[in-house]
């Protein structure tokens, strides 16, 4: 099968175009004939091996296949797996080294569930690792109705995510991001959307919760247009050229969140097979649509991943790997 691998720390032009085995699926595993695969921040750091805790939490060992957010068919199950059938169309999370970025994949039982018929496997790849994290954020917010949220970068792969389903909670939403993707969060229903170029967002509060997906914020700020008793979420961003990335600034809220009345949530998001359902839900029901700013083709997968280290996307990168 055709795969781009890595075998080195750097940037998007260390991936490069190889021929692999077709991964075998174990016995709680399936491997899927990969249609589409999401490009994720999270993708981008484990390329590049920054920040450089990452490579002691997730070393790299000889060469393998980046990519979590996988949407395909099942091309072959484990034995222990019953629920799911050769040609059923399915998303879910990859399991490296094995990972998107080819034209088979491997996936847990458990982190994979039966693609929603309204949307395209574009777009439910690029639900998968953002759409999880945003739903996990949007609940640690208690985003429901009568609530003021902002969502700070809220035209990014998470936030604009994380808009469409705290509205769908019943929230009101405001959304903050450069002032050319506006378009994006008015489109994911913000019921204000900011240019944070032009003003501070964080002077419209207080808010009842804050959900932070671009990390460039200092959390006593944060805090101050929080309400005394709302929620923060710090969503997996980090400051540029910290080494431990956003941990220091994250463990610095959990443990001022002991001493005070505001809840301090350092998100810790994972992708299993219920969150995935739970946004299939959604997606059915009609209020969640991941935005796909650009669709490119694997031997230009080094272009997707560039495109999410410059920071300049609007919703989700997505590589379409082969045909329906």
């Amino acid at each position: 099968m055709k795969a781009m691998v890595q075998d080195r720390y750097g940037g998007p032009e260390v991936l490069r175009l190889a021929e692999r085995d077709v991964p075998t699926p174990g016995e709680n595993e399936v491997v899927v004939r990969v249609v589409a695969t999401g490009v994720d921040a999270g993708l981008w750091h484990l390329l590049a091996g920054e920040p450089f805790v990452i490579r002691y939490a997730l070393p790299l060992k000889g060469e393998r296949v980046l990519g979590l957010e996988v949407a395909g068919h099942v091309h072959a199950v484990g034995s222990a797996v019953t629920d799911v059938a050769v040609g059923d169309a399915v998303f879910g999370s990859a399991s490296m080294p094995d990972g998107g970025l080819a034209e088979f994949a491997r996936v847990r039982r458990d982190r994979l569930a039966r693609k929603p018929g309204a949307l395209t496997f574009a777009q439910a790849a690029a639900l998968v690792v953002s759409g999880c994290a945003a739903l996990h954020a949007v609940r640690a917010a208690r985003a429901t109705g009568g609530r003021r949220v902002l969502v700070l970068g809220a035209a990014g792969g998470v936030g604009h995510l994380a808009v469409q389903l705290a509205r769908a909670a019943g929230a009101t939403v405001t959304g903050a991001s450069s002032g050319p993707k506006l378009d994006v969060v008015r489109a994911a229903g913000a019921d204000e959307a900011i240019d944070y170029t032009a003003a501070d967002p964080l002077a419209r509060g207080p808010f009842d919760a804050i959900i932070d997906t671009g990390g460039h914020r200092r959390l006593r700020d944060l805090r101050r247009a929080l309400a005394p008793r709302g929620a923060l979420v710090l969503v997996g961003a980090e400051p540029e050229g910290d080494r431990l990335g956003g941990l220091g600034r994250s463990l610095a809220a959990v443990l001022q969140g002991s001493f005070t009345r505001q809840r301090l949530v350092m998100l810790t998001s994972s992708e299993p097979t219920d969150a995935l359902d739970a946004l299939a839900v959604h997606a059915e029901a009609g209020p969640l649509r991941p935005v796909i700013d650009a669709e490119l083709p694997l031997d230009r997968a080094a272009e997707a991943v560039a495109r999410i280290g410059r920071g300049k996307g609007r919703g989700k990168t997505v590589v379409r790997v082969q045909p329906e």
